[in-house]
């Protein structure tokens, strides 16, 4: 299969679509996504706009309450460089709602958990390939040397409740 153009963030009745999320943390409906979905709040770097961006959840750590997302468009993932410059207000994900740290996984740990994703999403890998395949521009075949292409254009980003400072408790 040749390289076909990789997709551009999605505009119009599609971006409405993907935001559908938002209405049910809205309605305190969130629950239903258990740990699968989050809802970012963050501000944006030129508006100053707040904004909420509904995100797969790719692993969620209990003991930590950790969850990792993918930034989906890569570098043109507007949330993913206004949370890189510190404005990333809020997450909610199921019943909890905080104010986020943030890190990016480095490599070695993002092919782990993208791999572990691949094979108990309970998405079938052929279904992610092809998704893969079409927003990267090149044929995602689920080897490492793919998966390490994948989270070198992709990143993975982790998302945790803040540690309270001394001074606050």
């Amino acid at each position: 299969m040749t390289a076909q153009p990789a997709l551009q963030p999605p505009g119009g009745v599609l971006r409405r679509l993907f935001h559908l999320p938002v209405y049910l943390f809205h309605a305190r409906l969130g629950f239903l996504f258990g740990h699968r979905f989050l809802m970012l709040v963050h501000r944006g770097r030129k508006s100053g706009k707040t904004y909420e961006t509904p995100l797969e959840v790719v692993h969620y750590d209990r003991a930590s309450r950790e969850a990792i997302v993918v930034a989906g468009w890569g570098a043109k993932s507007q949330w993913l460089h206004n949370v890189e410059a510190g404005l990333a207000q809020e997450i909610w994900i199921g019943t909890a709602r905080y104010v986020p740290s943030m890190r990016q996984l480095g490599l070695h740990e993002a092919e782990v958990v993208f791999e572990h994703y691949e094979k108990h999403s309970g998405i079938p890998r052929r279904i992610v390939q092809r998704v893969l395949s079409r927003l990267l521009g090149w044929q995602y075949d689920g080897s490492p040397e793919g998966r390490r292409r994948v989270v070198q254009e992709l990143p993975l980003i982790g998302f945790r409740p803040q540690e309270a400072s001394a001074d606050d408790r």
